[in-house]
Parts: structure tokens; C-alpha cells; sequence
């Protein structure tokens, strides 16, 4: 039996095959498809199954972490979603990002909702909900609905969904679904989120299972959840914005798979970004506040995870603004590197490296090229992008950007249809530092060290060179890329610590530690208290340097470049449910569950049944997400307060854990 994990990250995507032992028995890499995620998949899949040699129905589990929910929030995109808001005024539209994420989207104000202990204001004014579908349904891809203290009485969140399915049938999320805790505003910006990720997140399912069936692959398709946990698929149709963070957990999952450390700092470098996180105990850390992401504070349980637009193909660029001796910057955008350019399309990209050397003076755009990914004419909104588009449509190749570019509104006509996804820009990055100090040798070396010396013709503010060689100018840039690593990695653990992480690496004493401790009568050094994990294909170039400069080892794991994939089918299922107990009056012990609200005059009664509520609860979760020899753990958290010498209940929480193995199989 054998196992199969995918990932879909930024500039790769990533498939990995494990048997029974967990040993790895091939792994594959194909350029991640922007414009249609499943290319990329199926490219990974065909030739990780070449490179096995293992029939496809041997396949028992397939496991994928995708990058797709976060970056959809990120840059806004998702489908139509209408969002109904049962109980609320419309100034709390202002609360939590709420009405900034509705954007256009159409929203009601219902009459309805319930009060803390579950009682309901108001009955639910259906004539004004079935009024708003009426009007919307043919606006919106899909509802979200959240009603005041519905995870103390879900009754009209139901209502509502029933209401919605049989009247226009679109997908419906209620906010109880995704989140057991108050505070409404924030519980009605994650059904919104949900919503809108419907449509995007199936697709992919959808076209994923179509290149699983095609390669002859029957197996269950589990979806990383953002707390590194796996989910089934037909859960992460309903439930797609718990695949934010899916990347960087499935990343923290697979550091501690394949280094067997329970404790440490997970740092994974991709070509766009860094992403670090803390493993605590072999499970990532969590975030307490809930997953953020594009700036929207949701409800989604998801790994505390730092993010960083730091990479292998991050942008070179000169910036004598800076206050740097040399002027040199990093990021944050990503570039396609001038080797992997030259290897695909030697002939454009030699072409104008040469040209561009022969000329007497240095130009701004030397060493830049733009390449179509997929001009789409829909999406074009201008007649200067319909120019650009039609020239790199057209193109035999990269086309470089002195000979693209006239005047700056071509210029900003480029980077929309570059903020688009429609264009990709090319140019020196770390990964061509690499190439030119010859400690990577993938790709087209020679066309690396071309840009390093258009690079070092453009002087700096007095007149000087940057470096004396291209061989200098490379060490510069990779030195610049561990410093900054170094002190993100540092950041990110002192905030974990409840320190000022923000800012901390340009402290005095910080930088007299990393200038060697000496200089004066205090000595200073910094010490990481867990070992640093490298992920990423680029970790062993990069990571002993920055754990040596934090006084901590670096563990670059086997197959650090795929720990995602790993991570994506090694995880656990796991799931909560909570219910709570109130009083809501004398002699009166009310149980909130997810399914409703029952009263009980004694407590003892009232807190078995909330127990074997939550356990139902957290069973049927399980089940729904094919967990296998699952275990249940409950916590009783009791709330009381002192009056007269009296205890008196405020509030039990009952707290149901459940874990389990994926289950495997062969249809």
C-alpha cells in the first residue's frame, strides 16, 4: 500500500510517494500551473508514478496542501457570494473587516436571532429572506449566513440554510459550522470567506479527482487543513476556508516526519516567499486568534505562522535609498531567474544579454524580461495592456523589457497585468547567485553570471563599483539573503516568546551579536533555544549559515525540498467540538450543542449530557472525515464566581477532542 502526497506551492508543485513504513519511494516536481492548478497536479502525478515504476491502484491514500484558498483571499478573488446577517444592525458591518470583505456582494439584514442563553429575540422574518434570494440568486454563487449567538442556538442559521437550498439551491454556509466561539462579526467574515471559496476550492477537487481517476488512482483524497491536520475532500467542498495555511502546515507536519524532532523551528523557503513556524510537542503551534490572511482576522483554527516575501527567486534590485553600503535589496517580488529563463529559451534570452552588454551605458531594464503565462483577452481592461498582451502573446520567448517598454504607462500597464497573473517577469535572483558561485548547476549558469555583470555596471552613488566581480556581487546577494532570513527567524521566535519581535533584529545589541559580540565592554550574543529545520530546495544552500548566526543547528532533513508533499499525507485527522452549559436561571441548566438546546434542572444531568453531545459531535466530524481507530479526549472547564459565600455556575465549557488515522483504501 502506498500513499501519495501533492502540493501545489508557488512556483512548483510537488508529489511524493510513501510506502507502508513511510519511506520515500519517489518524488517529482512540476512548474505549479497559476492559471489552472490541476496541469500542474497531473504533470507531478504522470511523473512521479514514471519514476516509482509502482502501479497506480497500489495507491491507498492521496493526500493534497494547496496554497489556493490563501492566495484567493489574498488577492480578492473567489466567487459571488451574498451574505445574510440575521439579528445584526448595519454598523456592525464595520466590525472585523466585515463590510471591507463583502466588498459589492449583496447583503440582508434579517429580523431573527437569539440572546446568550440561547433565547431568540425575535422570530426569523422569512418573508425578508426569501425577498433578498429572489433578488440575488441569479448575483451570487453562494450564501453565507450568520445570526446572532447561533453557537448558543443555531436554530436560525438551519432555518435559513433549508430556506435557501429549496428555494434557489445554491451552497449555504452557516457560521456555527465553522466556528464554536462568540463574536458574531467575526463568525459572519468567516461564512463569507467560506462562500466564496466554495466554487474555487471544488473545482480544484473536482479537476484533482478527474487526473486521479485518468492516472488510474482510486484512492480516498484527504485536503490539509490549516492546523496540519487532513480532512476528506467532500469536507473541504463545505468547509474550503480551513485549507487557508494549508502549505505551511503541511510544511510543519512534514519537518517533524522526517526529522523526528518534536521541537523546533520550522523555516520553509520557497522561490516567492519564507514562511516560519514553531513545532511544539510534534503538533505546529496554533494560532490563538485564529487564521489571518489578506489582512481578514477569520475564526479558522491554522498553524501561527510568519510570512515573509523572501525566496530563491526573489527579485535583485538596486535601491541606494536604502542606506545599504552597496544598495542592494531583496523581494518582495518574485522573479523568474535568469537561468531557468535561458535554459527554456536559450536563444531570446542570450540574445539580449549580449545586446544589452555591448551597449555603452548601463539601462534600467537590463536583465529584465516579461513572458506570457496566459493573457487572457477577458481580463484585459486597456488599450496599453492589449498592446503588451498581443507582443508577448506572440513572442517566440521572454521579451526583454528595453525593448517592451515605452514610457511609463506601458510600464503600469505591465505591472496590472503582472498583479493579474497574466504576466511573469524575469530577472537576477538569488537562485542565479547560486548558479554563479557554482553551488547550484540545474539550470543555465552562463546566463546567471551574464546578469550579475549587467549588474556591476551600474554604479552606485559615488561612482563605485558594487563589487569587484561578478563572483563578489553574487556572495553580496546571498549574504543579504541570510541576514534577512536570520532575522525573521529571529523576529518570529521572540514574538513567540511575548517579546517585541517586530524591529528586534535592528537592535544595537542584536547587531553588535551578529557582528561577532566584541567592540566594547558588553558582549552580546543570540542563541535560538530549538534547532532550526531548513525546508525547501534551496535550504541546504542557505540555512547552516542562518542557523550558525542565531547559535543554533541547522536540520536540513532528506527530501527537504518535498516536505510539503510529505506533510500533505502523513497527517493526523483531528477534530473539536465544544458545548457549554449556562444558567439562565434558577434552577435551570441549559446545554448548548451544535444540533441545540436542551434544559435540565440538574446540573450533574446537564453536564453528561453536554459530554455525550460534544462526543456525538466530534464522533460524527470524524466519520465524515475518515478517520480511522479514532480516540476521543473531553476537558471540562467549570466558570463559577463567589457571592455570599455561594459558588455559582457562569458557564461549563465541555471540550471534545478526537483523533484518528486517515483511512485507507482502494475503490
Amino acid at each position: 500500500m502506498l500513499a501519495l502526497g501533492l502540493d501545489t506551492g508557488g512556483t512548483f508543485t510537488d508529489a511524493v510517494l510513501l510506502d507502508a513504513a513511510g519511506a520515500v519511494r519517489a518524488v517529482a516536481k512540476a512548474p505549479t500551473t497559476r492559471h489552472d492548478l490541476a496541469e500542474g497536479i497531473g504533470a507531478a502525478l504522470v511523473e512521479v508514478l514514471r519514476l516509482s515504476g509502482c502501479a497506480p491502484a497500489a495507491i491507498s491514500l492521496v493526500g493534497l496542501s494547496t496554497t489556493l484558498a490563501t492566495n484567493a483571499i489574498v488577492e480578492g478573488q473567489g466567487g459571488a457570494a451574498g451574505l445574510v446577517l440575521i439579528g445584526f444592525e448595519p454598523a456592525q458591518l464595520e466590525r472585523a473587516g466585515l463590510g471591507r470583505a463583502l466588498g459589492a456582494d449583496p447583503v440582508a439584514f434579517v429580523g431573527g436571532g437569539h440572546d446568550a442563553h440561547g433565547d431568540a429575540r425575535a422570530p426569523l422574518d422569512v418573508a425578508a429572506l426569501e425577498a433578498f434570494l429572489d433578488r440575488t440568486a441569479a448575483q451570487v454563487d453562494a450564501y453565507a449566513v450568520a445570526s446572532m449567538f447561533s453557537v448558543r442556538n443555531p436554530d436560525h442559521e438551519r432555518a435559513a440554510m433549508e430556506i435557501i437550498a429549496a428555494r434557489c439551491g445554491r451552497p449555504v454556509s452557516v457560521s456555527h459550522h465553522l466556528a464554536s466561539a462568540l463574536d458574531g462579526p467575526r463568525r459572519a467574515l468567516t461564512a463569507l470567506l467560506n462562500a466564496r471559496l466554495v466554487p474555487i476550492v471544488s473545482d480544484l477537487i473536482d479537476r484533482c479527482t478527474a487526473g486521479l481517476a485518468a492516472a488510474g488512482i482510486r484512492a480516498p483524497l484527504m485536503v490539509v487543513r490549516g492546523n496540519g491536520a487532513l480532512m476528506a475532500a467532500a469536507e473541504a467542498r463545505r468547509r474550503p476556508v480551513e485549507t487557508v495555511l494549508s502549505g505551511p502546515a503541511a510544511s510543519a507536519v512534514g519537518a517533524t516526519f522526517l526529522t523526528g524532532l518534536a521541537d523546533a523551528v520550522v523555516a520553509d523557503i520557497g522561490g516567492t516567499t519564507t514562511d516560519v513556524g514553531i513545532v511544539a510537542g510534534g503538533l505546529p503551534a496554533i494560532d490563538p486568534l485564529g487564521a489571518s490572511v489578506g489582512g481578514h482576522r477569520t475564526m479558522v483554527e491554522a498553524i501561527r505562522m510568519a510570512t515573509i516575501g523572501l525566496g530563491g527567486d526573489s527579485e535583485v534590485r538596486i535601491d541606494d535609498e536604502s542606506g545599504a553600503a552597496d544598495g542592494l535589496a531583496l523581494g518582495p517580488r518574485r522573479l523568474v531567474p535568469l537561468a531557468v529563463l535561458a535554459h527554456h529559451h536559450p536563444g531570446p534570452v542570450h540574445a539580449a544579454l549580449d545586446r544589452q552588454s555591448r551597449r555603452a551605458a548601463p539601462g534600467t531594464w537590463d536583465a529584465r524580461f516579461a513572458l506570457s503565462y496566459r493573457c487572457d483577452p477577458g481580463r484585459i481592461r486597456d488599450d496599453a495592456e492589449h498592446a503588451l498582451a498581443a507582443v508577448l502573446t506572440h513572442a517566440a520567448g521572454p521579451v526583454a523589457l528595453d525593448e517592451l517598454l515605452r514610457g511609463r504607462a506601458a510600464q503600469a500597464a505591465l505591472m496590472r497585468l503582472v498583479a493579474r497573473g497574466m504576466v511573469g517577469l524575469g530577472g537576477f535572483t538569488p537562485t542565479d547567485a547560486a548558479h554563479v558561485l557554482g553551488r547550484h548547476a540545474a539550470w543555465d549558469a552562463t546566463a546567471s553570471r551574464k546578469g550579475a555583470d549587467l549588474f556591476l555596471r551600474r554604479r552606485d552613488r559615488r561612482g563605485a563599483a558594487r563589487a569587484p566581480s561578478a563572483e563578489a556581487f553574487a556572495t553580496r546577494v546571498l549574504d543579504l539573503l541570510v541576514a534577512r532570513s536570520a532575522a525573521f527567524v529571529f523576529e518570529t521566535a521572540a514574538a513567540r516568546d511575548g517579546l517585541p519581535g517586530e524591529g528586534l533584529a535592528t537592535h544595537p545589541l542584536v547587531r553588535r551579536a551578529w557582528s561577532g559580540g566584541g567592540g566594547g565592554l558588553v558582549e552580546a550574543s543570540i542563541r535560538i533555544a530549538m534547532p532550526v529545520v531548513g525546508l525547501g530546495a534551496a535550504a541546504h544552500l542557505h540555512y547552516p549559515a542562518i542557523a550558525a548566526m542565531l547559535g543554533t543547528a541547522a536540520v536540513i532533513p532528506a527530501h527537504a525540498g518535498v516536505a510539503n508533499a510529505v506533510g500533505a499525507v502523513v497527517g493526523v485527522v483531528r477534530r473539536m467540538a465544544v458545548t457549554r452549559i449556562t444558567r439562565p436561571g434558577s434552577g435551570v441548566y441549559r446545554v448548548h450543542a451544535g444540533d441545540g438546546v436542551a434544559d435540565h434542572a440538574d446540573y450533574v444531568a446537564a453536564r453528561d449530557a453536554a459530554e455525550a453531545a460534544a462526543r456525538r459531535l466530534v464522533a460524527r466530524a470524524l466519520e465524515a472525515d475518515g478517520a480511522a481507530d479514532a480516540e476521543i479526549r473531553v476537558t471540562i472547564d467549570e466558570r463559577v464566581a463567589e457571592a455570599g459565600g455561594e459558588r455559582i455556575l457562569i458557564e461549563t465549557e465541555i471540550r471534545a477532542e478526537g483523533t484518528g488515522r486517515p483511512r485507507h483504501g482502494v475503490g
